[in-house]
């Protein structure tokens, strides 16, 4: 589930390899508004593969001179970063 509501992109449910692609595609149509919250507060279950997601929504908006920020990120998908050696590359939180 992608809900946009104000300047925060609401991503909800299970990030796996089966709905990322999906998830992906939705979420690139709201990559063009500046200073846009991923909020994954709504995520249920993560797997590799929402690493690779949060990634690509990054490398979107930079290309397109967009400022992504992130909330709510869970625990294990920074952990999955870590694991890959590209935490570095995840934008600070918002509290």
């Amino acid at each position: 589930m992608i809900a946009l509501e104000g300047g925060r992109l609401l991503v909800g449910g299970s990030l796996t390899m089966n709905t990322v692609p999906e998830f992906f595609a939705e979420g690139l149509q709201y990559l063009n508004r500046d200073k846009l919250v991923l909020d994954f507060s709504q995520v249920e279950i993560v797997d590799s593969s929402a690493v690779s997601l949060l990634l690509g929504w990054l490398r979107v908006a930079q290309q397109n001179k967009r400022e992504l920020r992130v909330a709510n990120l869970p625990a294990s998908l920074v952990s999955l970063a870590g694991l890959y050696g590209v935490t570095d590359l995840l934008p600070s939180q918002e509290v």
